[in-house]
């Protein structure tokens, strides 16, 4: 097994857990692979503006965001492709038919109407007294997490994400949008109903990765992927290791090619040791 020269880790559920935890193993372990040459890149669903403080403080050589829409080698955008406004509107219109709430994101922010961000708050306050102790990421400390969907520019619209009380909402936009459209389940913890995400066909976590492993002339095999959500699956297609999470489903799991432990217990520097990275 040859020593993989660049990696690429999931945010929440990996790096972060779905509270405001970081593992300190974590933290050490991706200072420790950069300190001794091996690049480190985020690879995540969120907004570039919607990352915890805490995460990006760790310090990293780059980022995919908006789950493959763009993606930047240290302050250099290899990626911005955004939606066309007509897809946009063509989603808007499905949420409306179908009563889903939904999420618009740019690569600088998250919006959404004021409804949805109370019906949100509802559902988190909801699985917070389900889970005791736990603290979910609603926001950032210092501001807050959603912008009014009124004030979004609908020509930088990256991805969307939507929640519904049904349990069928995620199938229901795949049948509807899937000829146009990249549907997935979100990792989001509500207390019951189904959480997705969408952004164009061929647009993915994998297809980001791809264009910047060909900037750094880095060969897919050379790479590692450690994620713990449905927007992960082609970034372990792409590079040459792909590393499940133990928190991750069964089914997830299944698709990659080995896993760790789960997120709080040391998920991350678990792999990173066992493949050489530190």
């Amino acid at each position: 097994m040859t020593t993989p020269r660049i990696a690429f880790l999931d945010v929440d559920g990996t790096i972060l857990d779905h509270g405001r935890t970081i593992a300190p193993s974590t933290i050490d372990a991706i200072r420790a692979a950069r300190a001794g040459g091996v690049p480190v890149y985020l690879s995540t669903g969120r907004s570039a503006g919607d990352i915890h403080p805490d995460v990006q403080a760790i310090g990293f050589d780059g980022a995919i965001t908006n789950g493959g829409a763009y993606a930047a080698v240290g302050s250099e955008v290899l990626v911005a492709d955004p939606m066309p406004e007509d897809a946009v509107a063509r989603l808007e219109a499905f949420f409306a038919d179908a009563g889903i709430h939904y999420f618009l994101q740019t690569d600088e922010a998250v919006y959404a109407s004021v409804e949805v961000q109370a019906v949100v708050a509802q559902m988190l306050n909801r699985w917070l007294s389900a889970h005791e102790g736990a603290e979910p990421q609603s926001a950032p400390q210092g501001r807050p997490r959603f912008r009014d969907l009124d004030t979004i520019d609908r020509s930088r619209v990256a991805k969307a994400v939507f929640v519904s009380e049904t349990a069928d909402a995620v199938e229901r936009a795949r049948v509807e949008l899937g000829d146009t459209f990249h549907v997935v389940s979100g990792s989001m913890p509500l207390p019951g109903g189904s959480n997705g995400e969408i952004g164009m066909r061929g647009v993915t976590k994998g297809s980001a990765i791809q264009t910047v492993l060909d900037h750094l002339g880095i060969d897919a095999a050379d790479a590692i992927g450690i994620g713990d959500s449905w927007n992960d699956v082609e970034m372990f297609e792409v590079c040459g290791v792909g590393i499940a999470m133990g928190n991750a489903s069964d089914e997830l799991k299944a698709l990659a090619d080995e896993v760790t432990t789960s997120v709080l217990d040391d998920g991350v520097a678990n792999a990173f040791r066992r493949h050489g990275l530190i």
